[in-house]
């Protein structure tokens, strides 16, 4: 191995830019994975939240986190750079949680529908009081999953509008509409809560 290749290998994953990261990745996978910790580093708490309060529960969450650090590593090879790292990233996401959310749903319905006691088969969902949860998830309970999803994107991922619409093959006007009706349901809901 000559200097210049040695040099090229030695670098400080923690120091370059996603973009950067996603390059080294492209001729470094499957041999060398640093340039992909350190991306999975950065966006993994956040990843978690995102999957957290999407699905409501740590568990699935964390399942659901292990499916898209597999698919991000199979798939960096492939991703073009033709939106940023991080809209990719929530968008296998997002894909993951609605994967994830329908199979909990399905598997509800047949426990329903194989229960013997009809009270238990008659309540659909049991969401948990607002009282028992704090902060965020206390609002979210109070939303259906689309506009949770665009909330969670918005205030935990941190996303631009565009790149929630880009994600959720939504219009930006759409995207934001939601947005703005899901805030005006919770400030009217929570509305004498916060008059004290």
């Amino acid at each position: 191995m000559n200097k210049a290749q040695t040099l090229s290998t030695r670098y400080d994953p923690r120091e370059l830019s996603d973009e950067e990261l996603v390059a080294r990745s492209h001729t470094e996978l499957f041999h060398v994975t640093r340039a992909y910790e350190e991306l999975m580093r950065r966006y993994q708490r956040t990843l978690f939240n995102v999957c957290s309060r999407y699905l409501g529960n740590d568990r699935d969450a964390d399942d659901v986190c292990q499916e898209v650090m597999l698919k991000v590593l199979y798939g960096l090879k492939n991703f073009e750079g033709k939106s940023k790292f991080k809209t990719w990233l929530y968008s296998i996401t997002y894909n993951e949680c609605i994967t994830q959310y329908r199979k909990e749903r399905r598997k509800r319905r047949l426990m329903d529908a194989l229960s013997l006691d009809p009270l238990e088969e008659a309540s659909e969902e049991k969401v948990p009081a607002p009282e028992e949860k704090s902060g965020l998830d206390r609002w979210l309970v109070h939303v259906n999953p689309i506009d949770r999803e665009i909330l969670v994107l918005r205030f935990v991922a941190e996303l631009e509008f565009q790149e929630i619409a880009d994600i959720m093959h939504m219009g930006l006007s759409a995207t934001k509409m939601r947005y703005k009706r899901a805030l005006d349901k919770l400030r009217e809901k929570f509305a004498g809560e916060t008059e004290t």
